[in-house]
């Protein structure tokens, strides 16, 4: 932690949990992340792969494209 400049507590977990977030933040398949992670259940790399609010502000709501005739 030290050599790589991060000065914010964390542990060999939280960086498993850092890794698997920024993975799906990037587009990476939650399947592709599972198989990474060596998880048996889809279940388990639900709860390592949090979404960070910039993440969710940025999803577009596909009706506001829509063109709709009143």
């Amino acid at each position: 932690m030290r050599r790589s400049g991060i000065r914010k507590k964390a542990t060999a977990h939280t960086l498993r949990h850092s890794y698997a977030t920024h993975l799906h933040e990037q587009g990476t398949d939650i399947m592709v992340i599972k198989r990474l992670l060596g998880h048996k259940s889809l279940n388990t790399t639900e709860l390592y792969t949090h979404l960070s609010n910039r993440t969710l502000q940025g999803v577009r709501n596909p009706l506001d494209s829509m063109k709709l005739d009143q």
